[in-house]
């Protein structure tokens, strides 16, 4: 079963730190956003694969925004 991953808050991605076809392991970064210049690392929350990436750095999310697909 996939598990998206999408964005909590307004924020701007800083950093992607995984590929499509990479292995994660639960607590894993995917992502770095930043919001009111705080930095927060998106974690998986499951074991898997990442099977899409829908953001790149600079990107302005809004909440709810899909950022990976984990599969």
């Amino acid at each position: 079963m996939a598990e998206e991953v999408r964005a909590e808050m307004v924020s701007t991605v800083l950093t992607v730190e995984v590929a499509v076809g990479e292995k994660v392991h639960v607590d894993q970064t995917l992502v770095l956003l930043e919001s009111m210049k705080m930095e927060i690392p998106v974690l998986t929350e499951v074991d898997g694969e990442v099977t899409s990436i829908a953001v790149a750095p600079g990107q302005v999310l809004q909440q709810g925004d899909l950022i990976a697909v984990i599969s």
